[in-house]
Parts: structure tokens; sequence; C-alpha cells
């Protein structure tokens, strides 16, 4: 058995296209399909199901999946570990983030790069699901995410505040305060209902009575925000993305009356014990970043800059 056979089964259950596994791995697609038929006759069990197409992996092809993952998850962690001990820390770090934290990832990034020059970071944006799965089959080395899963290793980072941004000449453009309920009635761009971050915020809501009606729904906070200039929509927002995208123009944030913090965001590593070197680096980076410190301080400078016009 070679490790390459598992990196052309990763890739094939990954592509779910003999040609595209073959192409991700820059090899031809009849060299793929041989060494995985090699595979299967090392192993004397089927691995995969063949039709006129790729139709999945047999149930023992599955058993051999999650061992290949762990397998060249080992293999790489070999050698970050090994690179630590020489030069200094390389590799690339593959870490996952909840789209309503990602205004915050270079909290962590940055340091991280910082302190180990010669390592890359891999952020991809996906839903709490895709990283629960990523971090057990080994395709992520660490998560920027909602602190629901006790099973996994986690570190909390900060808890979501949420705050009304809404323009200067609005009606709650003078207010010190707002209800939720005076928020839902306000023209609204929101995230969409399949985000986390909107359905706590419907909850909170809900919990005054309330149901908010957004005309503008985004899948991003880039997209909400490209919405926000221009004096027509207010928006609820999390207290995170006022360090990368802060208050645009003619805007202002007014503190929204009720609970004063939202869910844990916190950084999680995965099942492999122990974790990766590169993993266990940026757990060392997080617990020095303050990221709770820098958000709340981000925070209080826009209410204060509010109060003080």
């Amino acid at each position: 058995m070679q490790l390459r056979q598992l990196e052309y089964l990763v890739a094939l259950a990954r592509e779910r296209h003999f040609a595209r596994a073959a192409a991700a791995c820059y090899v031809s697609q009849p060299s793929l399909s041989a060494a995985i038929r090699r595979l299967e006759h090392e192993l004397h069990v089927p691995i995969v199901r063949r039709g006129r197409r790729y139709e999945g992996l047999t149930p023992e092809g599955e058993v051999v999946l999650a061992w290949a993952h762990r397998m060249l998850a080992e293999r790489d962690a070999l050698r970050q570990e090994l690179s630590a001990l020489g030069d200094g820390l390389t590799g690339m770090l593959r870490l996952g983030v909840v789209p309503t934290a990602l205004p915050a990832a270079s909290l962590l990034t940055t340091p991280f790069c910082d302190r180990h020059p010669r390592a890359r970071v891999s952020i991809e944006s996906l839903s709490s699901v895709d990283i629960t799965h990523g971090l057990a089959e080994f395709e992520l080395d660490a998560a920027m995410t909602y602190l629901d899963d006790d099973s996994l290793r986690r570190l909390p980072l900060y808890e979501e505040r949420y705050v009304l941004l809404t323009p200067t000449d609005g009606p709650l453009g003078t207010a010190s305060t707002a209800r939720w309920a005076q928020a839902a009635a306000l023209p609204l761009c929101l995230l969409g209902p399949r985000m986390r971050n909107r359905r706590i915020i419907d909850e909170c809501f809900a919990a005054d009575g309330a149901k908010a009606a957004p005309a503008i729904e985004s899948d991003s906070v880039a997209g909400l925000y490209a919405h926000l200039p221009g004096g027509r929509w207010s928006s609820v927002i999390s207290h995170a993305w006022l360090h990368m995208f802060g208050v645009p123009e003619g805007m202002r944030v007014v503190p929204l009356e009720g609970p004063a913090h939202g869910p844990r965001v916190g950084l999680v590593t995965g099942p492999d014990d122990p974790p990766s070197v590169l993993a266990a680096a940026l757990v060392a980076v997080a617990r020095e970043a303050g990221v709770r410190e820098a958000l709340d301080e981000r925070l209080r400078t826009y209410l204060e800059t509010a109060d003080s016009d």
C-alpha cells in the first residue's frame, strides 16, 4: 500500500468523479483508476461501486476512506513536527471558519503568520455542520465556529454581541438604546434564515414580541454590508463584524436592550490526539491574541463615537 493510493481515494471521494479526481491529483484518469484497483487487490475488498460512472464507495470503501484520512493526517503531522525541529514550522494550516466569524479571523491568522513566517494558512468559509465533518475527516486542522459540540477540543474566543446599525437620520438615529421590537419595525437588511446568526437574532426578536421581515437578505456579511451605505437600510449585526467593516458613513451603532452576550465563538481542533503541530501552534497564538478584548474595545470605540455625535 502506498500513501499516493490513499490520496487518490480521498480525491475520488471528494470529487465524486474519476476525471476530476485525476485532475486534482495531476495524474491521468487511467493511472488513478489503476492505483485504486491495486489498493482493492492489496486489501482484498471492493472499495468503489462502479457502473458507467462513479457511484460511490462500498461499505468497505467507507472504512478504508476513514483510515486514509487518518493516515494522511498522521503523515502531514510528522512532516510538520520535523519541520518545527528544524528551521521552523512549515506546511499549510487548514482553517475552517463560520461566515459570521470571518471578519475576526485575522485576529488569529495575522499573529500566527508573524510567529511562523514559513507556514501558510488556507481559510475556508463553511457552515458549522461542514466544519464538524471536516474536522472529523481530518480535512481541517482547526476551525472558528460556534461552540456547540462538547466532543471537540475548544478554546472560547468571544461571545457575540448584537447591536443595531442604523442611519443617523432615521427613526432611531439619535437613540441611546433600542428595543428589539423597535428594530423590527425598521427597513431591515439581515442575513438569510439558513444562517445560524439569523436564527439567533430571530429568537431575540421573538423574545420581545416581534418578528423581523427584512426587505434584503444575504448569505454573507459582505453582501449585507454592501446594502447599508446610502441611509435606507438598518441591520442587526454581531459586534465582531465591526473589526473588518466598521460603521458606514451616515450610520451609527445603537445598543439593543436584552441579553448582553450571544453564543460563544471559539477555536476548535479535530479528534487527532495530540493535535497536529500546526493546530497546536494556532491554539498557542489564540491563547495570547486577546480576541475578546480586541472586539469589545472596537465596539466600545464606536459606541463612544456615537455618544459624542
